[in-house]
């Protein structure tokens, strides 16, 4: 039986930073806990960076995860937007690292692919496919379900990446 690994899944936002454990041993996965940081709109962008980096590195210190995965950008109409919440994914990389994590990053496309099976699957689709594959995974929030599908999505490529770190080496 292999070790569990604990991993930390992030669906960065400015507003609402997803967040989901789970624990990963070879093909079992268990659901550990997951939630959002949330911030308020009105207050100074700084101050709601540091609100993110504050409670994920509370999380990292209160869970101890072995790994983290976050979530690459989607392309967003508006400037300013797409900025802002680039800032929030600069954070949710940063605050992992700085603990000492390594941290690996998925396109969206992927993470639907690993949880659902296709790509274009919707919010519902990933929703449900979180439910089955983590029996008594509580999602109260679309942010909390993202971040736990990040997870799986890393927990079903982290095998691969390893093996294959293994034979560059060889």
């Amino acid at each position: 039986m292999q070790r569990a690994i604990r991993i930390l899944g992030i669906d960065p936002g400015l507003t609402h930073t997803g967040w989901g454990l789970i624990e990963s041993a070879g093909s079992h996965l268990r659901y550990i806990a997951a939630g959002a940081i949330s911030t308020l709109a009105g207050e100074e962008l700084a101050a709601r960076l540091v609100q993110i980096h504050n409670g994920l590195s509370h999380l990292i210190g209160e869970w101890q995860p072995d790994e983290a995965a976050v979530e690459h950008t989607y392309v967003n109409k508006n400037p300013a937007a797409a900025l802002k919440l680039g800032q929030a994914r600069g954070v949710a990389l940063l605050a992992p690292a700085l603990a000492g994590l390594p941290v690996a990053e998925y396109q969206a496309m992927e993470v639907k692919r690993a949880v659902v099976g296709t790509g274009h699957a919707d919010k519902i689709q990933v929703q449900d496919m979180v439910k089955r594959l983590l029996p008594g995974a509580v999602l109260k929030r679309a942010d909390a379900a993202d971040a736990l599908a990040i997870a799986i999505c890393h927990a079903h490529h982290r095998g691969t990446r390893n093996l294959l770190a293994r034979l560059a080496q060889a």
